[in-house]
């Protein structure tokens, strides 16, 4: 099996060299893969390729695919996603991995930013401050999923419920409130680091209502799902479809 006119089209779209070593090395795996993530996969919607590729790298990042990051970062670039959308990406993801694992891709967006000549740092997308940070993420809690997120910071166990005032200052009010990205980008890519990452399912049917009650609706994200499947594998795109589904129950 040799590559497909598309495949090679894209290919040269996003400047990727063909005498890399696994295409010398493994030429049977390259045609397989190749042909099924750039010609099956990318036949199968019309996602915008700034869309495809935020998704791609988000899924990289949950997934922990690090070197493959690397080489979908620069074809990110190439293709329309912003040195800025990139940054927020990373630094949202931090609220849904942890900086254990986000670490490495932060330092690897650098080091790709700095050999392509993008000055560091970026703009600041910041609006909030100490002050106002807990109101402000209450208010995108409430926009994204509904008024019944109005007092959920002060909610829960008085053991527990600081974790509850976290998700409003730190998970919405640091990091949602930023420019940079809009709500529907930001749902978007919250539902790729939890489907990617598995054992989220609870939080990625809660994020599929969200994502669906501000116009990501269930066909999207099953177009979502269908282009991160080459970078996740099947299992964790099953459970993100069933996840969907479940979802769209709730939101009819």
């Amino acid at each position: 099996m040799s590559n497909s006119n598309k495949v090679k089209e894209y290919y040269k779209k996003m400047s990727l060299l063909y005498d890399s070593d696994l295409l010398k090395n493994d030429p049977e795996f390259m045609d397989i893969f190749n042909n099924f993530a750039f010609d099956e996969v990318l036949s199968q919607d019309d996602l915008d390729d700034k869309t495809r590729f935020m998704a791609i790298l988000s899924a990289l990042i949950g997934c922990q695919g690090i070197d493959e990051y690397k080489i979908m970062l620069s074809v990110s670039l190439e293709l329309g996603v912003t040195p800025t959308e990139i940054k927020e990406i990373v630094y949202q993801s931090t609220a849904y991995l942890g900086i254990g694992r986000v670490l490495p891709f932060l330092k690897a967006t650098n080091e790709v930013f700095e050999e392509d000549g993008i000055e560091l740092p970026l703009q600041s997308q910041s609006t909030t401050t100490k002050e106002n940070r807990r109101e402000k993420g209450s208010q995108v809690q409430m926009d994204i999923f509904g008024e019944h997120m109005k007092d959920f910071w002060k909610s829960g166990p008085e053991e527990s419920k600081h974790i509850n005032y976290w998700l409003a200052t730190n998970c919405f009010g640091d990091y949602y409130t930023r420019t940079g990205l809009d709500n529907k980008q930001r749902e978007m890519i919250t539902f790729c680091f939890l489907s990617a990452q598995g054992g989220c399912e609870p939080q990625l049917i809660s994020h599929a209502v969200a994502n669906m009650r501000i116009g990501n609706d269930k066909e999207f994200l099953i177009n979502i799902i269908s282009q991160c499947l080459p970078y996740i594998g099947y299992p964790r795109s099953l459970n993100a479809l069933n996840c969907v589904n479940e979802a769209y129950k709730n939101i009819k």
